[in-house]
């Protein structure tokens, strides 16, 4: 049986096409300055929850054009934070653009990462999967007191998994031990618990390939999410709460693996989950 989890009300009077507009704006600066590339690929994540809040089910070509720009953003910030010096081509919003080196910058870190890679995963862009995976994990550390040092085990795990590494398993029970609310010192626990813990839990029940524990464990994470997203009103009408980012890459994962998914969830936009429109567009 297939359990429906609820998205909770979000404001459905948005200017999706305000929002694309300044994505647009912001990606055709990039090639005379790619310092703020990091503005852009926020703006543009932002492009995507908006148009999920109005396109729940991701049916529209509008809504995986946002979710393309946003992860080829993501993938070129950190090509263009990777190098020093030239310029690093990168196909971004239907062409191929040639960005000036930025070299480090320190929104380049480990959470912005996770959020490149997740939209890489979703888009079933495998390269660029490869690309973030092969980033050395100091590149990503963010100075200290940012992060929990969960979070670069959590890294470590997912380029461990996709590089096909060995070591898989004790990096992720150390990310799964490190992650919870008694060891972990940074995050907040409602962040934690809500958001940041849910999908390492998630991926661990994808990797053992736990046919029976997944969709419980997404359904949980679906929840979890809910919950978080309308602890208070300014969260409620807060659009980042529109898609479940994390649980949905991973998702594809396990939809794509072959395992069964009986959860639905305007969280999980099914035109994502099931990538009907893989292939449609040059990525």
């Amino acid at each position: 049986m297939t359990e429906h989890i609820a998205r909770h009300g979000l404001p459905d009077e948005l200017d999706v096409e305000r929002l694309d507009s300044r994505v647009v704006r912001r990606i055709n600066r990039l090639e005379e300055s790619a310092g703020t590339i990091d503005f852009a690929f926020n703006t543009a994540v932002m492009a995507l929850r908006a148009r999920c809040v109005v396109d729940p089910r991701a049916v529209e070509v509008e809504t995986w054009y946002a979710a393309v720009n946003a992860m080829q953003l993501g993938s070129a910030l950190f090509a263009v934070t990777g190098v020093s010096e030239g310029s690093v081509e990168c196909r971004i919003n239907r062409k191929v653009r040639t960005l000036p080196a930025v070299g480090p910058l320190s929104t380049a870190d480990a959470g912005t990462w996770l959020n490149a890679f997740w939209l890489a995963v979703i888009c079933r862009e495998q390269q660029r999967m490869t690309q973030l995976c092969e980033i050395p994990l100091e590149r990503l550390r963010a100075p200290e007191g940012e992060y929990d040092e969960y979070v670069y085990h959590w890294v470590d795990t997912l380029q461990t998994y996709w590089l096909r590494r060995p070591g898989l398993v004790e990096k992720l029970t150390d990310a799964l031990r490190m992650s919870d609310p008694a060891v972990a010192q940074v995050a907040p626990p409602d962040l934690l618990q809500g958001l940041l813990y849910p999908p390492i839990n998630l991926f661990y029940h994808f990797v053992t390939k736990d046919e029976d524990g997944f969709s419980p464990a997404l359904e949980e994470a679906l929840k979890l999410h809910r919950a978080y997203w309308t602890l208070s009103e300014d969260r409620k009408a807060d659009i980042d709460g529109s898609i479940a980012l994390g649980p949905l890459a991973i998702a594809c994962l396990a939809y794509d693996g072959k395992l069964p998914i009986e959860v639905e969830s305007d969280y999980l936009p099914k035109h994502f989950l099931e990538h009907s429109w893989l292939g449609e567009f040059p990525t």
